[in-house]
């Protein structure tokens, strides 16, 4: 499992793009596994913090609770208004909780920024990179994948 800061080390250019998809808009979509295996499709918002990716969430959403059961997690960015002009971002890994000391470190770091009360904090771990979108000429797909210590692969359908 990989830091943003390995992405951006292996694939500046993909990660460049992946960043900017992720900053564009506050609101992206979270899938994450239920108690019985069955997926989960929750809003969510990400932010970067020193090298990595990282997720908050209310105390006891269901989001963070299927996080802590299972880590496993799909983040796809937000689509959009439909025209295709941007293409979707895809990140899929393990998602870690933050708690204690480290906790309590970024709630004093960030204390303006964040609301009142306790909340969780998930570093995610980053298993594969997807950016899906039409070619240049708009006239068919271009699927780039990066994963931890491998070269980004381009796909076109």
């Amino acid at each position: 499992m990989a830091t943003w800061r390995q992405f951006e080390d292996e694939a500046p250019e993909l990660a460049e793009v992946a960043r900017d998809r992720l900053t564009a808009t506050l609101h992206h979509v979270l899938a994450t596994l239920r108690a019985d295996g069955s997926p989960r499709v929750s809003g969510t918002e990400v932010a970067f913090e020193g090298e990595h990716l990282t997720l908050g969430s209310m105390p006891g959403a269901l989001k963070a609770r299927d996080l802590q059961r299972d880590p496993r997690y799909s983040l796809h960015s937000n689509p959009g208004d439909g025209s295709m002009t941007t293409p979707d971002l895809k990140v899929s890994g393990r998602a870690v909780e933050v708690v204690g000391a480290e906790y309590e470190a970024y709630r004093s770091a960030h204390a303006a920024q964040l609301p009142p009360g306790p909340f969780h904090l998930f570093r995610l771990g980053l298993d594969d990179v997807v950016l899906a979108g039409l070619n240049d000429a708009r006239t068919g797909m271009e699927i780039r994948l990066w994963r931890p210590g491998q070269p980004v692969r381009t796909f076109t359908r």
